[in-house]
C-alpha cells in the first residue's frame, strides 16, 4: 500500500504519468520538464506565469531547477516497471503452471524459463535475447527473416535475403554485434564529448557567477565612493552657503540695530517737538505780552537728522558676492584636491588635431578641429564601404587613457573610431580599425563584423574613451541621460590614430 501511495506521488500532475526529467518551481511543486515548458510557453502569450498546481504567480518566467533526487526515485520506479513488464512474459512450455521467462529464442520464436532454457541450449545454438513479445521489430519487413547484418552504406539493419538478392547486393556488411559494438564506441565518444561540453558549460556558468559577484561587489564599492564624494561636496557647498548666509545675517543685524537706534533718537526728538508745540500754543493763548516776549523756544536744541537712510546704509551686495566668490574658489580648490585623491579616474579631453595630409575629400579649417566633406575628385583607397572621405588625427595613442568628444549634429552620414593605419595616407580602414558608423542606422564595426545598435534618439555628440593598456574602446551618446553605445575589447599592438569618415552634406567638429 505504501509503495502504491509513493508511486502515485511520482506522477506528474500535467501528464499523469511517471516523472520524466522532473523540475521544480519555487513553490515546491514538480512537473516533467517538457510538460512545464509547454505550459509556460502557453502562459507567455498572456504575459503572466503561475504554477499549474497551486496557481502561485511569478512576475517573470520562472527558472526550471532539476530535481535530482526526484529524478533518481522516478528512474528507480521506471526500472522496476520494466522488470515487471519482463516478468509478464511467461515461458511458452510451462503450460500447467505459469513461470516467468528469462530468455526469448529468435529462431524458435519462443520464450523460456531457466529449466527449459538449459534443455534448449544443449540441443541448438540459437540467438537468445531478453524476454520480448515484439519479434516484428527484429524481423525484416520484406522477407520476414531475422535481422542479422548492418549496412553502413545505407545505415539500416537487414536480413540475409536483403544482402544476397535484395537492395543491398554488393554492399559491404557488418554483423549486428560488430556494428553494435562500433555504435557503442561512437556513442561513448559522443557521450564523453558531451560530458566535456557539460563541464565547459558548468565552468562558464561558474565564471559568469564569479563575474557577477565581483561586479556586484564593485558596484557596492563604487556606490560607497560616490556617496562619500557627494557627502564631501555637499558639506563643502554647505560651508560656502553658511558663510554667505552668515554675512547676509550680519549685515541685516547691523542695519536693524542702526535703524532701531535712529528710530529711538527720532522718537525722542519728536516728543520734544510735540512738547514745544504744546508750549507755543499755551503761550499764544496768554494775554501777558511781556512774558510772551521773554519766553525762549526749546526747539533750538532739537537737532533733526537729514538723510537717515544714508546713515543707516543698505545691504552690501558686493560684500556678499565677494564672500560667495571666495567661498566658491575655496570649493573649487577642494574639488581639485578630491580629484588628486583619485577616487575616480579623471576624465580629461585629449588635445586632438586633424592631420591635413591624411584628408581625402575632406576640408579641414585652420583650427584643425573640424572636418567637412568636399568632392575634390581625389583617389579613394581602402575606405569603409559607402564612405567617400577620410581623415586621421595628428597624434597617436600607444599607452594611457584618452577621451575626446565629437559633435556629429551636422553630419548626415559619419564614422568615428580609431585606426592603426592613420600614419599612412594611402591606407584606410583595414583590420586594425574599430569604429562607430551611422548610415541610416548605427553600427559598431571591426574586421567586417558589424553589430547593430538600437538608439532611442538621434546621436548629436559622441564621447570616445580609449584605455590602450586595458584594450578597451568605448563609445557614449552624450545627452540627458548619457547612454553607453558600444565597447570593443582587443589587444592593441600598434599606435592608434583617431579616425573619421564622412559623406555628402556632412560635417563634424572636435569639441574643446
Amino acid at each position: 500500500m505504501a509503495s502504491a501511495d509513493l508511486r502515485e506521488e511520482l506522477n506528474c500532475s500535467i501528464c499523469l504519468s511517471l516523472y520524466t526529467e522532473p523540475v521544480s518551481l519555487r513553490c515546491g511543486h514538480s512537473f516533467c520538464r517538457e510538460c512545464l515548458v509547454t505550459v509556460l510557453d502557453t502562459q507567455q502569450t498572456a504575459g503572466a506565469y503561475s504554477c499549474p498546481e497551486c496557481r502561485e504567480k511569478y512576475p517573470d518566467r520562472p527558472p526550471l531547477e532539476k530535481n535530482r533526487k526526484l529524478s533518481n526515485i522516478a528512474e528507480s520506479f521506471r526500472s522496476a516497471d520494466l522488470q515487471v513488464e519482463k516478468a509478464k512474459i511467461l515461458c511458452t512450455y510451462c503450460v500447467d503452471f505459469p513461470v516467468p521467462a528469462t530468455k526469448t529464442c529468435l529462431q524458435c520464436e519462443t520464450s523460456m524459463c531457466d529449466r527449459h532454457l538449459q534443455a534448449h541450449n544443449k540441443s541448438v545454438d540459437h540467438i537468445l535475447v531478453e524476454p520480448t513479445t515484439s519479434l516484428a521489430d527484429i524481423k525484416c519487413s520484406t522477407h520476414k527473416e531475422f535481422l542479422k547484418y548492418y549496412c553502413p552504406q545505407d545505415g539500416v539493419c537487414i536480413c540475409m535475403s536483403c544482402w544476397v538478392t535484395g537492395d543491398h547486393v554488393g554492399h559491404k556488411m557488418e554483423l549486428l554485434s560488430e556494428a553494435a559494438e562500433k555504435k557503442k564506441l561512437e556513442l561513448k565518444t559522443a557521450a564523453d564529448q558531451m560530458t566535456q561540453r557539460v563541464r565547459e558549460a558548468e565552468r562558464r556558468i561558474q565564471d559568469l557567477e564569479d563575474h557577477r559577484a565581483r561586479e556586484e561587489d564593485k558596484a557596492s564599492a563604487v556606490t560607497r565612493k560616490v556617496k562619500r564624494q557627494f557627502r564631501v561636496i555637499r558639506r563643502l557647498l554647505d560651508d560656502v552657503e553658511k558663510k554667505v548666509l552668515a554675512e547676509i545675517s550680519r549685515q541685516e543685524e547691523k542695519m536693524a540695530l542702526l535703524v532701531s537706534n535712529f528710530m529711538k533718537e527720532l522718537e525722542a526728538q519728536k516728543d520734544k517737538l510735540s512738547q514745544a508745540i504744546d508750549d507755543v500754543a499755551d503761550l499764544c493763548s496768554k494775554e501777558d505780552q511781556v512774558t510772551l516776549l521773554k519766553t525762549k523756544l526749546i526747539t533750538d536744541d532739537v537737532n533733526t537728522r537729514g538723510d537717515v537712510i544714508s546713515d543707516v546704509g543698505c545691504l552690501d551686495e558686493m560684500m556678499i558676492s565677494f564672500t560667495m566668490s571666495r567661498g566658491l574658489l575655496s570649493f573649487t580648490d577642494s574639488l581639485l584636491q578630491l580629484k588628486k585623491m583619485k577616487e575616480f579616474p579623471a576624465i580629461e579631453k585629449a588635445d586632438i588635431f586633424l592631420e591635413t595630409s591624411t584628408a581625402n575629400n575632406i576640408a579641414v579649417p585652420q583650427d584643425l578641429r573640424s572636418a567637412a566633406y568636399v568632392n575634390m575628385g581625389m583617389f579613394r583607397l581602402n575606405l569603409p564601404k559607402k564612405f567617400k572621405s577620410k581623415v586621421f588625427s595628428k597624434c597617436s595613442f600607444s599607452s594611457g587613457k584618452h577621451y575626446w568628444e565629437v559633435d556629429v549634429s551636422n553630419a548626415k552620414e559619419w564614422l568615428i573610431g580609431v585606426s592603426a593605419q592613420g600614419a599612412n595616407n594611402n591606407r584606410g580602414f583595414e583590420n586594425n580599425s574599430w569604429y562607430l558608423q551611422y548610415l541610416g542606422k548605427l553600427t559598431a564595426s571591426h574586421d567586417d563584423i558589424h553589430t547593430a545598435i538600437t538608439i532611442d534618439t538621434p546621436v548629436q555628440v559622441v564621447g570616445v574613451y580609449l584605455d590602450y593598456k586595458a584594450g578597451r574602446l568605448s563609445f557614449y551618446q552624450l545627452g540627458n541621460p548619457i547612454t553607453h553605445l558600444h565597447t570593443f575589447t582587443a589587444t592593441f599592438a600598434d599606435p592608434l590614430h583617431a579616425a573619421f569618415a564622412l559623406n555628402e552634406n556632412s560635417e563634424i567638429r572636435l569639441m574643446n
